[in-house]
């Protein structure tokens, strides 16, 4: 008996030892951030002061007594009144295509051809190559709002190829060099694409499907300008303190670029590629399941259903206002939507696809409904979803269809959407309170490049419903308005949903990745206004501070 006694009086104090040890250990972290104002997004929207961070994830999060109680660590940041927020998350969004343009002439914003010429003669200057590559124009930014012509290129560019994209990536204009390259000779059918003519003769502009045809013989950029794009896309898009976001149609080579980058740590923006619909990427990624990374989820297919509106390629029930005769077109038959959706059902995929104009989104919703069969979690989704027919917003919810929406072509759009499809149908038109009703969350994204990368703008345009002028003054159609807490939960927690990754971020609570941004103002609190100037003070991806505004 005495022999146990003293085995035990031994054993007891080891015992202790080790629980205060690892008591110990347990509340030391790799970082703590205290004395700041943290909205979470949690289910209750509740705002915190002070987080502990470790291995990239949040440990805990509560008031600043609760956590440097409790916590010690190396590394503790006072944020003196700071404003963090999740990582904002862009739930649609062309990244690999936006760092490729990085390499090519910038056109956004041009007031005239005149000067999207001027543009692209300077960075050819400046960067000279085999061909001229170039996107961002738009027609209805100038003042006479016509197409232009191939002419006007061949004028200064008669043996150089020169390719031009629209700003919203479904119209182009190509020179007679790069037509010939193509071998486009005169007009010819496209399946749903475009060649326009005028007076029996091609006129350089190309629509939908059409544009691959020069595609197709324009060079890859080498692997280190692709790989050096890729780097400054990812630093601007943490400068606006993007975290995450959906690459909306990506082929493999592109995802195990991609993927590869990630590896080697060059690359720590998360990414949800959504696959474009073709054989190789079925055979590679759908065939196989979900593909999945802390930083790269591949389980969706993405395709068109129509073009847009700015090029009248979005498919509409009635003719064009402006342009009678005219119901856009339809880039991807019924027939085959229906195929790539069974498809998507039968290996457990999210099905994404672009719908503007409402016969588009009508044909789709259908095609959907015919799958679906009920409510479900699926969350296949209509992008855009950005001119629905009265009579079908209800199916959305029928069958739990999430509306992928971007608040910010609504207020790019206004100026002129009322010439395409006049006052009735743009009531019904970038209706997100009515979409937002139908399941009681939504994604809202930009879908850079053919917007500017800036979360803001699209969280302003949510909410306040004006353009960057401050146009209209009341708001457009202020009755489908966001709340300021709708906006932010659009870009965070509703965005990751949208990805099925609202259990590792979206929100800042414990378990969740470390991905914030802070800013010295609060963007729920101050004048609309100010939204548009405030700077990002500092972006952390896993707890890794990845961006700095040192002003």
């Amino acid at each position: 008996m005495r022999t146990i006694i003293i085995i035990i009086s031994l054993v007891i104090p080891v015992l202790i030892s080790s629980c205060d040890y690892n008591l110990k250990n347990d509340t030391k972290v790799d970082l703590i951030i205290h004395n700041a104002t943290i909205y979470t997004t949690d289910k209750d929207f509740s705002i915190a002061e002070s987080m502990a961070i470790s291995e990239g994830k949040i440990v805990d999060i509560g008031s600043n007594k609760e956590i440097l109680e409790k916590y010690e660590s190396k590394n503790i940041i006072d944020y003196k009144g700071k404003f963090i927020y999740p990582g904002f998350i862009d739930p649609h969004s062309h990244y690999f295509g936006y760092g490729r343009s990085l390499i090519h002439a910038d056109l956004f914003g041009s007031k005239s051809f005149t000067e999207v010429i001027e543009r692209i003669q300077a960075h050819h200057e400046e960067f000279p190559s085999e061909w001229i590559l170039g996107r961002g124009w738009d027609q209805n930014e100038w003042d006479v709002k016509k197409f232009p012509h191939r002419r006007e290129l061949d004028e200064v560019f008669p043996n150089t190829p020169v390719l031009l994209r629209r700003v919203d990536g479904h119209a182009a204009i190509a020179n007679t060099e790069a037509l010939n390259r193509a071998g486009i000779k005169e007009a010819k059918e496209v399946k749903g694409g475009l060649i326009r003519t005028k007076n029996g003769e091609i006129t350089g502009i190309l629509v939908g499907n059409a544009i691959s045809l020069v595609d197709k013989v324009v060079p890859e950029p080498s692997e280190d300008q692709l790989y050096n794009a890729l780097d400054m896309a990812q630093q601007n898009l943490f400068s606006v303190g993007l975290t995450s976001v959906s690459d909306a149609g990506l082929d493999k080579e592109s995802i195990m670029i991609i993927d590869s980058l990630h590896k080697n740590n060059i690359l720590k923006l998360r990414v949800y590629a959504m696959l474009n619909p073709n054989e190789e990427n079925f055979e590679h990624f759908l065939k196989n399941g979900h593909y999945k990374t802390p930083h790269l989820n591949v389980r969706s297919i993405k395709l068109f259903a129509d073009g847009a509106l700015g090029s009248r390629g979005a498919k509409l029930l009635e003719p064009y206002s402006d342009d009678p005769g005219n119901y856009g077109l339809l880039e991807n038959s019924a027939e085959f939507i229906a195929e790539i959706a069974n498809k998507t059902y039968e290996n457990n995929y999210q099905l994404n696809i672009h719908c503007i104009g409402d016969s588009a989104a009508r044909m789709v919703l259908n095609i959907f409904a015919d799958v679906l069969k009920e409510k479900n979690d699926l969350r296949w989704r209509i992008e855009h979803a950005q001119i629905i027919h009265p009579d079908d917003f209800d199916l959305f919810g029928q069958y739990s269809i999430i509306p992928s929406v971007q608040a910010i072509h609504a207020t790019s759009d206004m100026l002129w959407a009322i010439d395409r499809i006049g006052e009735k149908r743009l009531r019904n038109s970038y209706a997100l309170k009515q979409l937002l009703e139908q399941n009681s969350w939504l994604p809202n994204s930009s879908d850079f490049p053919v917007e500017p990368i800036n979360p803001l703008y699209g969280f302003y345009a949510a909410f306040e419903r004006k353009n960057f002028d401050g146009i209209p003054e009341d708001g457009f159609q202020m009755e489908n308005a966001l709340s300021r807490e709708e906006a932010l939960k659009a870009m965070t927690i509703w965005a990751a949903k949208s990805q099925f990754e609202e259990n590792e971020k979206g929100s800042l609570e414990p378990g969740k990745f470390a991905d914030f941004v802070v800013f010295d103002n609060n963007i729920m609190k101050i004048p609309a206004d100010d939204i548009l100037t405030e700077k990002v003070k500092q972006t952390f991806v896993g707890g890794e501070l990845v961006f700095e505004n040192e002003k």
